[in-house]
């Protein structure tokens, strides 16, 4: 029986499991005080992954989000668009008109489904003063005033913003490199996994990397290459990995480099170093080093790591 639905095209499973592509937005709002740092939280959001927007009228942020989202129609993979789903906007008060419309803007986000949330920076006003002495730069709000003034009349412009902040950090005694583990903090969490490793297989017969914080050399290990029905693979097939982690010293050298690794990016995250590189070399980077490079990859995972892996000389034999 024809019920009047039969010939319209349905949605597919996948596509009708799917959020819609503005549910999946995330929006930060990155403002506070002159001075205060929103520059430099603005460039931790990017190396977070964010795409950062700078000195955006409030009014701009709903066309901005509508363009992105329509973007990412709902067949598109949420996960193929991760770039296109953070979207943080340094606003600062150039104009006090930015503000009018600001309730406006994000009670039309709400309502969209998008999740907005305000970063407000801080700083007393001593060292806001220091601050820009030594950077000899005027006020935004100054207008031929002094200094303390520019800095007194944003204060009570933004006191309200300030108010509804969902995360406030004072950076007064704050210096760069503090405030960007405030921040990873804030929107990541703590720890090692706030360090997003690479690691890269390599040949030395090919040159040894210079854009590496470690240099592992697993020339130590057997080398696939002399067995007949290895050579041709790799160190991504299962039979060139089966020999190479099964060869003597292999285990013992990944629980010893795993152990030495989760030292270093533990420090690496308290010192405000989010990424590390790692690159494994054997001697023409095809089997050795490239299966070596997936086991490691594998373990530094399980400690709740981001980590991707490549293979610099893979592409020589192709």
């Amino acid at each position: 029986m024809n019920d009047g639905f039969t010939n319209a095209v349905q949605p597919t499973i996948s596509e009708a499991n799917l959020p819609a592509p503005a549910s999946t937005f995330e929006v930060l709002l990155i403002t506070g005080m002159s001075g205060a740092g929103r520059s430099h939280a603005a460039d931790c959001l990017e190396d977070m992954g964010w795409y950062v927007v700078d000195n955006l009228p409030p009014k701009l942020l709903v066309p901005l989000v509508d363009m992105m989202t329509n973007a990412a129609g709902p067949s598109t993979k949420v996960s193929d668009n991760a770039a296109v789903h953070k979207l943080a906007a340094v606003i600062d008060v150039r104009s006090r008109a930015y503000f009018d419309d600001l309730n406006e803007v994000l009670s039309h986000l709400d309502d969209l489904g998008v999740r907005t949330r305000i970063l407000f920076l801080d700083a007393n006003d001593d060292v806001l003063v220091t601050r820009y002495e030594k950077v000899r730069r005027p006020h935004p709000l100054q207008h031929g005033n002094s200094l303390i003034d520019g800095i007194k009349e944003e204060r009570q412009l933004l006191q309200g913003l300030k108010e509804h902040a969902d995360m406030t950090i004072d950076t007064s005694r704050l210096n760069i490199h503090q405030l960007s583990t405030k921040l990873y903090e804030a929107m990541v969490g703590s720890g090692p996994s706030t360090v997003s490793v690479h690691i890269f297989s390599f040949g030395f017969k090919y040159g040894t990397p210079t854009d590496a914080d470690f240099v592992a050399d697993v020339r130590f290990l057997p080398n696939p290459y002399w067995v007949p029905s290895l050579r041709e693979l790799n160190g991504q097939d299962r039979a060139v990995s089966d020999y190479v982690l099964s060869s003597s010293g292999a285990m013992e050298f990944l629980d010893a480099y795993e152990k030495a690794l989760m030292i270093a990016i533990d420090g690496y995250a308290k010192e405000d170093k989010h990424f590390v590189t790692i690159a494994v070399g054997c001697t023409g980077g095809q089997h050795r080093s490239v299966a070596m490079s997936e086991a490691l990859a594998k373990r530094l995972r399980a400690h709740g790591l981001e980590v991707s892996v490549s293979a610099r000389e893979l592409r020589r034999r192709r």
